[in-house]
């Protein structure tokens, strides 16, 4: 599952493929848990929204931020019974990840090889997410995102990293005219969007040589 990827380096890659200025802090580049970067929600005043949060969900329970360390990811399976993203599941909080390209760990040759995987055509990738929002012991209001995940064993990308013994996991990476749907999406809807991204659209680089792998 994904645990870092590259946003989207300028304004315009925000106003240009997700129809959405960006937001008023730069937030990071290179994204890890528990990073501030931006994601996209719907905003009854201006249409999409770009907003600061942070990389792994605070359930409005939370009281320490370090859970964002293993709440980076909902699995598609779960997602509606587990404590961290039931809530904005049930409420329909959908929003969109704007990510360049995201990494997984290629075990084929026994370790891991950190791999790029980006879209073929270059363009930045929208991928399914939750929001959240929380409000600190010291009144601080903190927003906050997950990316959805789903099964891949049958991807022929994707079903080539992890472990051999790990099940294949993929985010969930939107076409471009559902960006719209699924942010204004009922939660009773939620489940139809989350689809496996055409293998014949993405693209695998190892890091390690920059030699194109899939």
């Amino acid at each position: 599952m994904c645990s870092n990827y590259i946003a989207p380096p300028t304004a315009d890659h925000y106003r240009r493929y997700f129809s959405a200025e960006p937001p008023a802090g730069p937030g990071a580049q290179h994204v890890w848990p528990g990073y501030e970067a931006a994601f996209i929600r719907g905003s009854s005043e201006a249409g999409r929204q770009a907003q600061l949060g942070r990389f792994g969900m605070v359930a409005p329970w939370v009281k320490d931020l370090k859970q964002v360390r293993s709440t980076y990811n909902a699995r598609s399976e779960t997602v509606s019974e587990k404590p961290s993203f039931r809530n904005a599941w049930h409420k329909g909080q959908h929003c969109i990840i704007p990510a360049v390209s995201f990494f997984e760990p290629d075990w084929r040759t026994g370790k891991a090889i950190p791999t790029r995987i980006e879209r073929v055509d270059g363009q930045p990738m929208g991928i399914a997410g939750l929001w959240e929002h929380w409000t600190s012991p010291d009144g601080e209001l903190i927003y906050s995102y997950t990316m959805l995940t789903i099964n891949a064993t049958t991807h022929p990308v994707m079903n080539q990293f992890h472990k051999p013994e790990d099940e294949k996991r993929m985010v969930v990476i939107l076409p471009e005219d559902q960006y719209d749907d699924w942010i204004n999406a009922k939660a009773s809807n939620s489940m139809g969007f989350l689809r496996a991204y055409p293998a014949e659209s993405l693209q695998a680089t190892s890091t390690l040589e920059n030699q194109q792998l899939f």
